[in-house]
C-alpha cells in the first residue's frame, strides 16, 4: 500500500486503525536493545538502544530482565502511537493484566497531556489497553538467592538538579554511578566536574518516525522522564544497581493549566503521582531488584538553588537551556567530523537567555548568587532585558499559563525576586520594576512565601535510608 496516498492528517483523519507492540529483544554481544511496534502491520518502527559494553551482559537473562524490557516496550512505543492516535492497541510481545493496562492508560494518557492540549484533542477514551482475566501475580522478588550489595545509579541531564543530588550523596557517604542518554559535550564536562563514572546509552528512534512526521503526522511533547524511569530500570537489572536515583523536586507537582476538571502538566513524568505508581507498578509487576525514587522531591525549585549556590565549582558546567542544548550537541558532531577539539563549554554556549528555562533559572540564581557572578554565567543581564518582561509575568502567573518548560512555581518566582531586591543590586532593572509595579502586591509575605518554600516537605517517597542526606 502507498503510504503516502493514505497518510492525510489535515484535521486530523486518522490514517491507521490499529498500533501494535511487535516484539522487543537484547542482544549480548552487542549490547543492543531493539524495540519493535508497527501501524496495521504497514508501517513498521524499530527503535535501538546501544548500551555500555560489560561483561555482565553474559549472563542468563532472568524473568525480572525481561519483564522490565517489556515494560520499556511499552513506554516506548508512546513516540509511535501518537503518530495518528489508532483506536486499537494490540500487544504480541506480552500481556497485561486489568491493574497494568489501568497503569499503562493513565501513563498514556497524562503522559500525553501537553500533546493533547497543543493538539486540541479530547484524550477521552483514546487510550484503551488490552488485558486478560489473569490474576495478579505475586510480587517479583530479588534474584539470585542473595541481597545485593547497595549500588547507586543517579541519571544526569547537566542541570543544578543532578548536581544537588550527586553533592548530597556524596555528603552523606554514598558512592553512584552516573546514567545518560545520549552523547553530549555538557554532559561530559559535568560529570568531570562531579568525578564519577558515567554510563552512556545511545537512543535511535526508528528513521520511519521522522518519514512520517514530514508527512503530517500529529507530534508533540512526550513523557520523556517515564521513558528513562524505565531505561534506567533496565541498566539497573543488566549491571546490578539496586537504586535509581533521580532529581525531581516538588514543583514539578504543579501543572499548567487547568481544561475541564483535569490539570495538564508538562512535568507528569516527574510528579510524585507518577513517582508512586511506577514504584508501586515495578514493586508488583516488574522486579524487587532495583528500586526507584527521587531524593529532591521534598525541595522546592527555590530550595535546590539555595543549595546549589554552595557548589560554585558548578556554575560554568551547569545549563538548563534546551535551545543551546541542541546547539552544542550540533556543534560538538561537526567538532567530531571535523577532527576538531571542543576547548571549552562557553566556546559552544551555556544558555540562549531567552527562552522560559533561562529566565527561570537566572531568576532563581539571583536569590543567592552576586550580581556579577550571576552576569558571568550567563553572559547577559536578563533583568536588564525588557523583552523578556512577557516572559517573566508568564512565570509569575500575571498572564497566560505557566510556560510548557520545566520551570517552576509563580510563588518560586516571586521569592526569587524578592530575595534579590533586598540584595540592592539590581536598581530599577526592567524585570524587578515590573515585579514591584504590577506583582508584588498579589503576593502574600513575603517571609512567608521564603520560609514556606525553604521548608522541605513530608510529601514523598524516599527510602528512609536516605533521608539523612536531605537539610532540615
Amino acid at each position: 500500500m502507498d503510504t503516502h496516498t493514505r497518510l492525510r492528517y489535515d484535521g486530523f483523519v486518522q490514517p491507521f486503525n490499529r498500533f501494535t507492540f511487535d516484539s522487543y529483544g537484547f542482544d549480548p554481544a552487542t549490547g543492543k536493545i531493539a524495540l519493535r511496534y508497527s501501524l496495521d502491520d504497514v508501517i513498521r518502527f524499530t527503535e535501538t538502544l546501544t548500551l555500555p559494553q560489560s561483561s555482565t551482559y553474559s549472563l542468563e537473562p532472568t524473568p525480572s530482565l525481561d519483564r522490565a524490557l517489556f515494560a520499556l516496550h511499552l513506554i516506548g512505543g508512546i513516540s509511535y502511537f501518537k503518530t495518528c492516535l489508532p483506536k486499537t492497541i494490540d500487544i504480541r510481545s506480552g500481556s497485561l493484566t486489568r491493574e497494568q493496562a489501568e497503569f499503562w492508560n493513565t501513563v498514556y494518557e497524562q503522559g500525553l497531556g501537553e500533546f493533547f492540549y497543543k493538539n486540541k484533542i479530547d484524550p477521552k477514551g483514546r487510550i484503551r489497553f488490552p488485558h486478560t482475566s489473569t490474576p495478579r501475580p505475586p510480587p517479583p522478588r530479588e534474584e539470585g538467592g542473595h541481597p545485593r550489595e547497595m549500588r547507586l545509579m543517579v541519571p544526569v541531564g547537566g542541570g543544578k538538579d543532578s548536581a544537588v543530588t550527586i553533592e548530597l550523596l556524596r555528603k552523606g557517604g554514598y558512592d553512584m554511578t552516573l546514567f545518560r542518554v545520549g552523547g553530549h559535550p555538557l554532559i561530559e564536562r559535568f560529570a568531570e566536574e562531579a568525578r564519577k563514572p558515567l554510563l552512556t546509552v545511545k537512543r535511535t528512534l526508528a528513521p520511519a518516525l521522522f518519514d512520517l512526521n514530514a508527512q503530517g503526522a500529529l507530534n508533540g511533547h512526550v513523557p520523556i522522564s517515564a521513558y528513562l524511569s524505565f531505561l534506567a530500570v533496565v541498566i539497573g537489572e543488566l549491571q546490578g544497581f539496586t537504586h535509581v536515583v533521580f532529581s525531581s523536586e516538588r514543583s514539578a507537582n504543579e501543572g499548567n493549566v487547568h481544561v475541564g476538571s483535569s490539570m495538564i502538566n508538562h512535568q507528569w513524568s516527574k510528579s510524585i503521582t507518577f513517582e508512586r505508581m511506577l514504584q508501586d507498578y515495578l514493586q508488583t509487576f516488574v522486579t524487587g531488584n532495583v528500586r526507584f525514587f527521587s531524593l529532591l522531591r521534598p525541595l522546592s525549585e527555590l530550595h535546590i538553588m539555595q543549595i546549589f549556590s554552595t557548589y560554585p565549582q558548578y556554575f560554568d558546567r551547569f545549563t538548563s537551556c534546551n535551545k543551546n542544548w541542541k546547539i552544542a550537541k550540533a556543534t560538538s558532531d561537526q567538532l567530531r567530523v571535523t577532527g576538531e577539539k571542543l576547548q571549552t563549554q562557553n566556546s559552544i554556549g551555556l544558555w540562549c537567555n531567552h527562552c522560559p528555562k533561562c529566565a527561570f533559572t537566572f531568576a532563581l540564581l539571583s536569590a543567592f548568587v552576586p550580581r556579577e557572578q550571576l552576569l558571568a554565567i550567563f553572559g547577559a543581564d536578563l533583568f536588564a532585558d525588557a523583552t523578556l518582561l512577557p516572559l517573566y509575568r508568564e512565570l509569575l502567573g500575571l498572564t497566560g499559563i505557566k510556560p510548557f518548560e520545566c520551570v517552576g512555581t509563580p510563588e518560586e518566582v516571586a521569592a526569587a525576586l524578592l530575595l534579590a531586591d533586598e540584595r540592592g543590586e539590581w536598581g530599577d532593572a526592567a524585570v524587578l520594576h515590573m515585579f514591584r509595579t504590577e506583582a508584588l502586591d498579589r503576593f502574600a509575605s513575603a517571609d512567608a512565601i521564603i520560609n514556606a518554600l525553604l521548608l522541605p516537605s513530608k510529601d514523598h517517597a524516599i527510602p528512609e535510608e536516605f533521608l539523612s542526606v536531605l537539610p532540615t
